[in-house]
């Protein structure tokens, strides 16, 4: 602080047409004046590595993904839960079914074009998406509601197409990048699961 005042002593020993130059001042907690002037922004641009373009690329997929099979996802555990609450009391096995299969054909109706436009890597995020919201995995599911025979099935078609209906879901671990991108989701979107 002394240096400063030395030379600010030393340029008002010299009136001259330039020896004031107005700047901006931060005024510290303590009271002391600072000079402080703003600088015009700069734009530094650089080449991504191999590495980072092979990960964002496979960000962005993931996140459009995300976006496309989230609704769905939301709308199949709204969907388990409606069927759930209404076998909850029911024991006979023909009246089980009869509600299953009622709710089946409404979703059919409701989803089956929608779902058949999605590529095989979003089928993949959806299944994960509804163990996700369900707490059950996609293999899980359609045992319990249409049996082991067809569950089995569709093992094996997922399986064919390189997916897996028993996967899990892993927040922390390697769905980390998923979730993040479901919680920016959720509150854009106001989505509640």
């Amino acid at each position: 602080m002394a240096i400063l005042l030395l030379l600010a002593g030393s340029a008002r020993a010299q009136r001259g047409e330039f020896d004031t130059l107005k700047v901006h001042a931060y005024i510290t907690a303590s009271g002391d004046t600072i000079p402080q002037a703003y600088l015009p922004p700069v734009w530094v641009y650089g080449k991504l590595t191999k590495q980072w373009k092979s990960y964002w690329a496979e960000w962005t997929r993931l996140r459009n993904a995300v976006y496309v099979t989230y609704p769905y996802a939301i709308a199949a555990s709204r969907v388990m839960n409606e069927i759930n609450s209404r076998l909850a009391n029911v024991t006979d096995k023909k009246q089980r079914k009869a509600i299953i299969h009622s709710k089946e054909k409404e979703l059919k109706k409701e989803f089956t074009d929608k779902l058949t436009n999605l590529s095989v890597y979003q089928g993949k995020v959806l299944m994960k998406l509804i163990n996700r919201q369900t707490g059950n995995n996609c293999y899980e599911i359609i045992d319990e509601y249409k049996g082991f025979i067809t569950a089995a099935f569709w093992q094996t078609v997922a399986v064919l197409f390189g997916s897996n209906l028993k996967q899990s879901y892993d927040p922390v671990g390697k769905d980390m990048d998923m979730e993040k991108i479901v919680r920016d989701v959720e509150r854009m979107y106001g989505y509640r699961g």
